[in-house]
């Protein structure tokens, strides 16, 4: 029996390793990625002229790719995760490649959007390693979603500073920007009002986003306090004692 354990854990405990190392290659790929956009957007380069961008953007398309193909590979579950390694899968195609290729025609915003979509497996991949870090559901919710948060602010600041920058005056730089999106995010509003439709789409989807995501705030600190309360030996109540009164 002990035969059949031994060779079986080993490779589990490969597949594991593998799926962990893929994991920190997307993260560092996905902060080159992340600094190219950034890089470009802030030196006002042209998304459609820029072929080292293009080339860059390929390359790690096609390893996110190959990573989520093989972390599903590695899954116990295959079945079940199918579908998610398809929706991951299609997510990392670089479309901007294709479009140069074939010449087509598309807007500013889409090309916008594409170019930053192969982020979202970024994104997952923090998320699932965040997860097996924290134990505590509570927590590994919370983290999860200041990930998703982040990363969304960021990501629309940009886009929102691309699309109101040449169009409006308040927008002169990108910190306007991301003072924008971050106080629109958590609902408070700014002096600053989008004049394009796509800067006031984006303000809606930051305002949304923050109805969505801020409450697990109130969920998280709601938690962490019950539980330092159960764990005080101040508060904590035996349960042998009882007020007088209540002997049966």
């Amino acid at each position: 029996m002990s035969t059949a354990t031994g060779p079986t854990y080993s490779l589990a405990n490969f597949r594991r390793r593998l799926v962990s190392f893929l994991h920190f290659i997307v993260i560092v790929l996905s902060v080159i990625l992340l600094y190219a956009i950034t890089y470009d957007t802030l030196n006002s380069i042209s998304l459609l002229t820029d072929r080292r961008y293009l080339s860059l953007q390929f390359w790690i398309c096609l390893f996110f790719i190959f990573e989520t193909v093989v972390e599903w590979a590695c899954s116990p579950g295959r079945k079940r995760h199918f579908a998610r390694m398809i929706v991951l899968v299609v997510l990392c195609v670089p479309y901007i490649t294709l479009i140069h290729y074939y010449d087509l025609r598309v807007s500013l915003e889409v090309y916008y959007l594409l170019r930053v979509m192969p982020l979202v497996r970024a994104a997952t991949v923090l998320v699932v390693m965040w997860g097996i870090m924290e134990k505590n559901w509570v927590t590994g919710m919370f983290g999860s979603y200041i990930i998703i948060m982040l990363i969304t602010l960021y990501v629309l600041s940009l886009m929102f500073f691309v699309e109101e920058h040449r169009h409006n005056p308040m927008v002169y730089n990108y910190w306007q920007a991301l003072w924008y999106s971050f106080m629109q995010m958590n609902t408070c509003g700014s002096n600053i009002s989008p004049v394009t439709v796509a800067g006031k789409v984006i303000g809606i989807v930051l305002s949304v986003e923050g109805l969505i995501l801020f409450p697990v705030f109130t969920v998280f600190f709601t938690h962490a306090f019950g539980r330092t309360r159960v764990s005080d030996p101040a508060t904590a109540q035996d349960p042998k004692q009882q007020p007088a009164g209540e002997d049966s």
